[in-house]
């Protein structure tokens, strides 16, 4: 990695409800793009159980834990920064503490930060109600690290829909902004692409969004197209609906002179918000 460039790689899976299945493919997945020349891999949320909530409990995990050492375990061997998508965190025993968390590990393989989803899906949405709170409960804190020279803004899917968090994000110094999601068909369809290059144009920001496509095992799809977007609004890279990755470079200088040249966000006037 140059001093102001690092390559990304935003994987796409269709997680089952089997945790060694899909440790399996995130293990080749990661492998393969490191190969084609990644240095930051980001995966998509709940990657390593999705499609049955019923099972979601017993499969919820401390962190760290097992399924963080095993992502710990593949960026020190492969030299790389991981962003550990999101799992269920929390101890399968207590109902009460259950949180969709993504986490961030360093080359050496420690995990740097963990973040915790604040907005929870509950919503009413064309092919189902959605109640992700039943299960999960909000995080309260935004999270920033640290991938080299680029400061990474964290978040986790519904996230995308309140751009307040990115901007807090933008205003805390991310330049990359991580996006791991398991959008419906219904609503990606029309809502996805849209909503990430919205969040990288007002935020001057890349956007890294690895995603979950295909049918899950209670039958609702997901509608995948996995994306990295440049802050211009530019899409530099995509998944057709297969397991794979997008592959991008994120260029920080071009970044840096975007920001000096069209300084949106030093234009702001924040005083005049005060009802926020």
């Amino acid at each position: 990695m140059s001093e102001r460039r690092i390559t990304a790689a935003a994987i796409q899976m269709s997680s089952t409800p089997y945790k060694p299945q899909n440790f399996e493919t995130v293990e080749r997945l990661i492998r393969e793009a490191v190969s084609a020349g990644a240095e930051l891999v980001a995966l998509p949320e709940l990657w390593s159980c999705h499609g049955l909530e019923e099972v979601y409990r017993e499969n919820a995990e401390p962190i760290p834990g097992p399924t963080t050492d095993f992502l710990g375990g593949l960026a020190s061997e492969l030299g790389v920064w991981v962003l550990g998508g999101s799992v269920l965190e929390g101890d399968p025993g207590d109902a009460e503490r259950l949180y969709n968390t993504s986490t961030f590990f360093e080359p050496s393989g420690e995990m740097v930060t963990s973040y915790r989803k604040i907005h929870l899906f509950d919503v009413k949405a064309p092919d189902r109600d959605y109640v992700e709170s039943g299960t999960i409960a909000p995080g309260r804190e935004a999270v920033t690290a640290k991938a080299g020279a680029a400061t990474l803004g964290l978040s986790v899917c519904y996230d995308l829909r309140f751009p307040e968090l990115y901007r807090l994000l933008a205003l805390r110094g991310a330049e990359v902004l991580a996006v791991p999601s398991a959008f419906t068909l219904q609503t990606g369809k029309d809502h996805w692409e849209l909503l990430l290059r919205a969040r990288a144009v007002e935020n001057q920001a890349y956007v890294v969004a690895p995603a979950q496509w295909g049918q899950k095992a209670d039958g609702r799809w997901t509608y995948g197209r996995t994306m990295i977007v440049d802050p211009w609004g530019t899409v530099l890279g995509t998944c057709p609906d297969r397991d794979g990755y997008a592959l991008a470079t994120l260029d920080l200088d071009y970044l840096d002179r975007l920001r000096a040249e069209f300084p949106a966000l030093a234009n702001r006037r924040p005083e005049a918000y005060e009802g926020l």
